[in-house]
């Protein structure tokens, strides 16, 4: 083993121990299951508001953002950035203090149980649907996290894929397991400084290493569309491919799907006051807007790095961009080379690949664990348990489903990557829509809800194996058409069928004058 991979070691143990310590102090503060599931409402407003974006991010930030910048260029990874940015701020305005205010009014600890009081739905048919619909695209998207971590630490040090993803899952479940959601929250909020701290180290020492912003963008200037917003650069050809308003709106639609994501969501229920969701707000786009940004530069001064013969190319194929998302991996591995101090920097750098994979991983384990103990056990089967006995549930659901979520990752040629963008998909088209139209619109009811979730879950699994193959101009992201199906299914239902009761309606107009 080199100085180097020791370098790395000792700053991955020093951060992975650090997690489980949170994990333990978070312990002594999680006593029940609104404990557990939504931290007792106890969040304050910076943790709100960088734990709701950590756990968004995932790898994507990391690895996502910039490999699709240095393959193509600007026009891709900046009009999703874009879209993701504008979602985030409409998410945190339209969403986060209604949310708040409404599900302390109906003490509702999850997303399903919200919808569920909300309608007064006393046959736990949204409840159903709901808990279904988180396993469905959880369990899976959970699966992408344990993979990526046993990937980044296969590539890094040569061990065995399995073995290194089930310790990474270990880990995660362990300090998740013990305290629960503010174990997660805590952790989350340390492990966006660590991304963020990450992505600005790389990206200076990127432009050091290329020679300058100067030299970045004179080793570019030749790459026709590269750094064109209304095109990308065509890496079999040289050439430069138009990204137009189809192409525009595809990207762009990914921000729908912040309206339905259960664990940013639940982020907004936790919030010790409603009122501090204002600040909330502000912090996170401004940590959006430049984590964003900052993840676009990267991939660009990567590219140029590789123009200028300092980085050797991660373009294999001409039409994938698979190999270009280890950029920062590479990066990581050129400066642990430097001296030892560098590579305990580059352990941090690695680090924050883990912190923006296990901050979603645990989100995304809190959330499908509520929807099985809390919605399918406790209130659509009727099974009674006590406070001790709720919690030993709530946290063998979350082992379960993290065995589950290993299980599907455990090939480590699987495509559970491809699965991300189909699962924010169906998470924006089933939750989204179902979601606005619960906080806006008072003649909304449980029947127009539930075929709005169920329309938007179909859709998205019709639109992409059966519509989008077709190519052309139906080569569309699912969320969109999902979304829009969604949302005409809750207002036709709804007006077809019996008004909501006036206590139902009452309630309404209470919390929107409250928010």
């Amino acid at each position: 083993m080199t100085l180097s991979q020791i370098g790395i070691i000792i700053s991955i143990l020093v951060y992975l121990s650090g997690m489980l310590l949170v994990g333990f102090v978070s312990s002594k503060d999680t006593n029940d299951v609104k404990d557990f599931y939504l931290g007792g409402r106890k969040l304050g407003p910076f943790v709100t508001a960088m734990s709701a974006e950590a756990s968004d991010m995932s790898s994507y930030l990391l690895m996502g953002v910039p490999g699709v910048a240095y393959f193509s260029g600007i026009a891709d990874a900046g009009w999703t950035a874009f879209g993701l940015i504008v979602g985030t701020y409409l998410n945190w305005l339209l969403t986060a203090k209604r949310l708040r205010n409404y599900t302390e009014a109906l003490d509702a600890i999850t997303i399903p149980d919200y919808f569920k009081k909300r309608y007064k739905d006393d046959s736990n048919v949204i409840l159903c649907i709901g808990a279904a619909f988180i396993l469905i695209f959880f369990v899976p998207y959970t699966a992408s996290g344990f993979s990526a971590c046993g990937k980044l630490f296969s590539s890094l040090f040569g061990v065995n894929y399995q073995l290194a993803m089930i310790v990474a899952a270990v880990i995660i479940v362990g300090y998740t397991t013990t305290g629960g959601f503010l174990a997660a929250s805590k952790t989350d909020f340390i492990q966006s400084i660590v991304m963020t701290a990450a992505l600005v180290f790389v990206v200076g020492y990127g432009v050091v290493a290329a020679g300058g912003m100067s030299a970045v963008a004179s080793n570019l200037e030749n790459m026709k569309g590269f750094l064109d917003v209304n095109a990308t650069y065509n890496n079999a050809t040289g050439s430069a491919d138009s990204y137009g308003v189809f192409s525009k709106i595809t990207t762009f639609c990914w921000g729908l799907g912040y309206f339905g994501m259960p664990h940013i969501l639940l982020r907004f229920m936790a919030v010790r006051k409603s009122s501090e969701l204002k600040l909330s707000r502000r912090i996170a786009s401004v940590w959006v807007v430049f984590s964003l940004g900052i993840a676009v530069v990267l991939g660009i001064v990567g590219r140029a790095m590789t123009q200028s013969g300092v980085l050797e190319s991660l373009i294999e194929d001409p039409t994938s961009a698979s190999k270009a998302e280890t950029l920062i991996v590479v990066l990581a591995n050129q400066i642990s080379e430097h001296n030892f101090v560098f590579a305990l920097i580059a352990g941090m750098i690695i680090a924050g690949i883990l912190a923006s994979t296990m901050s979603t991983a645990d989100s995304q384990l809190i959330a499908a664990s509520s929807a099985v103990s809390e919605n399918i056990v406790q209130e659509t089967l009727g099974i009674s348990l006590s406070e001790t006995a709720a919690m030993l549930t709530a946290r063998a659901t979350l082992i379960a489903v993290a065995v589950f979520g290993v299980i599907i990752a455990w090939n480590p040629n699987s495509s559970v990557f491809g699965i991300v963008s189909f699962a924010w998909a169906g998470f924006g088209a089933v939750f989204g829509p179902a979601m606005i139209m619960s906080l806006y619109w008072k003649r909304s009811n449980k029947y127009g809800t539930i075929a709005g979730m169920v329309a938007g879950g179909a859709m998205v699994f019709i639109w992409k194996y059966l519509v989008r193959p077709i190519g052309g101009v139906w080569n569309l992201y699912e969320l969109a058409p999902a979304f829009l199906v969604a949302i005409i299914a809750i207002v036709v239902v709804s007006l077809l069928t019996t008004e909501p009761d006036k206590d139902m309606i009452n309630q309404f107009e209470h919390v929107s004058k409250m928010s």
